[in-house]
């Protein structure tokens, strides 16, 4: 127990001198929401009722597929992997401290606009707190299992940047984060919520933490799961 934890602490540090996480989980998330946060407000009123929840779920889908992948690729890139098979070490732990030290980051993210967000544009705080948290924990989880996978399967950073995106934008564009999805043709709406970001976005609002939007994230989540396993095995015997 103290070795994995001494594992969190050391991938805690080697992400806070990552670039791109700290980039992807802090820097853009909260530029964008100081800017965009007045401007949707502005604009659209009724959206101080939902801004904490979209602001939310845009910092969470840039740091789990923007920021997070590639700190795997560097653990499972580079000489890393080997220090964890020369000391015994199982190669899966380089993931679950990555993963453990991206949800805290995320999670540091959406406390930060929890609590700026009433202050600076009005927003309307969540009903029921802790179904909020408990929803944004299940979220931030189930984009980062998705993440990891994009980590582990593509070999190359250029590549990674490539899919990364394809993933993240049609995540936000798509998900009635920004405008309702309604205002979407039915094609694009259909194929906005093949990603998590919009019921991750449904679970966070108030009265949405139900089965309904719960089961496909679920799902989701298996699968991922199921993926990062057989990537790891790999990686174990490379």
């Amino acid at each position: 127990m103290r070795g994995f934890l001494y594992g969190i602490a050391l991938q805690w540090k080697l992400d806070m001198r990552s670039k791109s996480l700290l980039v992807a989980c802090y820097i853009v998330p909260l530029i964008f929401f100081l800017l965009m946060g007045g401007i949707f407000t502005s604009v659209m009123p009724e959206m101080e009722n939902t801004l904490i929840q979209s602001m939310i779920v845009m910092s969470v889908s840039m740091g789990a597929f923007i920021g997070m992948p590639p700190s795997l690729i560097e653990t499972y890139g580079s000489d890393i992997k080997k220090m964890y098979k020369a000391n015994g070490v199982p190669v899966y732990l380089g993931l679950i401290t990555t993963l453990v030290s991206a949800f805290l980051h995320l999670l540091l993210t959406g406390i930060a606009i929890v609590m700026l967000a009433p202050i600076l544009f009005d927003a309307t705080l969540p009903s029921d707190l802790p179904a909020f948290f408990l929803a944004l924990a299940i979220y931030i989880l189930v984009s980062l299992s998705i993440g990891s996978v994009l980590g582990l399967t593509i070999k190359s950073q250029a590549k990674l940047t490539m899919v990364a995106q394809l993933v993240f934008l049609p995540s936000i564009m798509l998900s009635g984060i920004l405008f309702p999805g309604s205002l979407l043709p039915d094609g694009l709406e259909k194929i906005g919520r093949v990603f998590p970001a919009p019921w991750g976005f449904q679970l966070m609002l108030n009265h949405g933490f139900c089965y309904d939007n719960l089961r496909y994230m679920a799902l989701l989540f298996i699968l991922a799961v199921i993926v990062c396993g057989i990537a790891v095995k790999k990686q174990a015997k490379n």
